[in-house]
């Protein structure tokens, strides 16, 4: 026989979440009333790992690194789908393991694509 959830059942996490949002919300509140207010020019100028700031931060660059890291994310999150596949592997049986294959395939021409379009050549 199954359960039903009730309103009532989630009582505890709603209470929990109130009370947490609560301590967030009254602890910023309290240190910004008690807080100090001493602004100067060594706390209103940009910190980098404590380099002095040097020239404007707008020069432009290549967006070869944008590229590399876009191409690194996509086929990063595509490697993640095969952890589930491997661990499920013997209850996937042939279905799984050509599946696999065809969505290995499928990464092997993305990757010949950008090989070929020398998306990784920093030349």
């Amino acid at each position: 026989m199954e359960t039903q959830s009730t309103a009532q059942d989630f009582l505890p996490i709603i209470f929990q979440v109130i009370v947490a949002l609560g301590f967030v919300v009254g602890t910023l509140f309290v240190t910004h009333i008690l807080g100090p207010r001493r602004k100067t020019k060594d706390k209103l100028s940009t910190f980098e790992a404590g380099i002095k700031v040097i020239g404007n931060a707008r020069q432009p660059f290549s967006i070869k690194y944008f590229l590399v890291a876009i191409l690194f994310v996509l086929f990063d999150v595509e490697v993640i789908f095969m952890y589930p596949w491997a661990v499920n592997f013997k209850e996937l049986g042939w279905n799984g393991l050509i599946e696999m294959f065809i969505f290995m395939g499928t990464l092997l021409l993305g990757f010949i694509y950008i090989i070929k379009k020398k998306a990784l050549d920093w030349a």
